[in-house]
């Protein structure tokens, strides 16, 4: 049965990234709250824990978007042979779901991180961190302990994340980049390319998980959470930052579990789909890093696209509101459809992906009917799920190397 209300988002999100990789031996109420020493954390940043200790470079760079949001991103300017000639060097920016960062992509040996992958392949490798994770809870002016910080959706990583990201990149380098999102980074990804606003420097996009619809995702606990309005009675009742980690939010997901029989310490298989590939040290390693903040309102926006079937604007909540924001009663729609009809794109999808579910994607790949046949291609995994794609262990040889071929086609 497909989610209905608002808080969809909420199986995709809150469930899936802090609950749904629970190991069954955790213990407490919550597995992220269970006291497991953590592991390889990124207290000193994420190229000291995750990329430095492979025998790779790395740069962390800091960049202000025009509303003042300081984001942190990585560099891996070469693979572990050496740099080669820079100046022939193709740009990748990977960006990543919600709630996690860009360690989400480093959680396995280094043969089977993507970033190291695309590194080690010749490519100049980027790393985006959307504002609210935790190196990018930083402002000009505001800071993450007032509302204000909080007053966005991803409207705003579209408009304000992406631009800044792609302009620092292309500033340093000269040249036009591929674009590599999974689950949420496809979404703003979409809006984004549609939108015009980014397509004179890209090179080339590839979408893993995709998603823009979200009206199919098979799984009974998603319907609970989706009519409970969970995002917007935390609205109600003042908290702007959506932390999957605290007490509401956390009791609110106890209660949902015991609502459907559900099983709170084996909910992947529940929410994602039975995930192929994932190994156990590498959800001890998610657990100890993720999930993360996002903002309420982001949590609103996501489950208003469940809601309505469309891809929208945020809405308000009422025509004069919109109105005010946009100067029209109905928030403007994403055209995903108006995407340039040239720009190379690869899409890999699962069978098994409860939350990208099949017909969702479908749908979406209609939206590209009319795209140039030879500038798209299109891969389907039977047997993977949602989070085989960024831990999965043959994601290597099943997706990335695939990824890494199509890139160098777009030179």
């Amino acid at each position: 049965m497909a989610p209905s209300g608002s808080t969809g988002l909420l199986l995709w999100v809150l469930i899936f990234f802090a609950l749904s990789i629970t190991p069954l031996e955790a213990r407490g109420p919550l597995g992220w709250l269970a006291g497991k020493p953590p592991q390889r954390t990124a207290a000193a940043g994420i190229c000291a824990s995750s990329v430095h200790i492979y025998g790779y470079k790395c740069e962390e760079h800091d960049v202000v978007t025009q509303d003042g949001y300081i984001l942190n991103m990585q560099r891996i300017p070469e693979g572990r042979a050496g740099a080669g000639d820079m100046s022939k060097k193709q740009p990748v920016l990977i960006q990543h779901g919600i709630l996690v960062d860009g360690m989400s992509w480093l959680l396995n040996p280094a043969d089977q991180n993507l970033p190291l992958i695309l590194a080690d392949q010749g490519f100049d490798v980027w790393m985006g961190n959307t504002r609210g994770t935790r190196f990018s809870r930083r402002h000009k002016y505001l800071n993450p302990h007032q509302p204000a910080f909080w007053n966005w959706t991803w409207d705003e990583l579209v408009s304000f994340d992406l631009p800044a990201m792609f302009d620092h990149i292309h500033g340093l380098t000269g040249q036009k980049i591929h674009y590599l999102g999974h689950s949420l980074g496809t979404l703003i990804g979409f809006a984004s390319f549609s939108e015009k606003g980014l397509v004179d420097k890209l090179r080339s996009a590839a979408m893993l998980s995709p998603i823009a619809y979200l009206s199919h995702m098979t799984t009974v606990i998603g319907d609970i959470a989706a009519r409970s309005f969970l995002a917007e009675a935390t609205a109600i009742l003042g908290v702007a930052e959506f932390n999957p980690k605290s007490g509401l939010v956390g009791g609110f997901i106890k209660a949902i579990c015991h609502q459907a029989g559900v099983d709170c310490y084996d909910l992947i298989a529940v929410i994602t789909g039975k995930n192929c590939c994932l190994n156990a040290s590498t959800i001890d390693l998610f657990l100890a890093n993720e999930p993360q903040s996002t903002s309420t309102k982001n949590m609103i926006h996501l489950s208003q696209t469940v809601r309505d079937k469309e891809l929208r604007k945020y809405n308000y909540g009422s025509g004069d509101r919109n109105m005010k924001h946009y100067g029209q009663a109905l928030p403007p729609a994403y055209n995903i459809s108006a995407i340039p009809h040239d720009l190379p794109i690869f899409f890999s999808y699962g069978g098994l992906d409860c939350l990208a579910d099949v017909t969702d994607v479908k749908y979406l790949l209609d939206q590209f009917k009319f795209h140039d046949k030879d500038k798209m291609d299109v891969q389907f995994i039977k047997e993977y799920a949602h989070a085989d794609f960024i831990m999965g262990v043959t994601a290597k040889d099943v997706v990335y190397n695939q990824v890494a071929t199509f890139f160098k086609r777009q030179s």
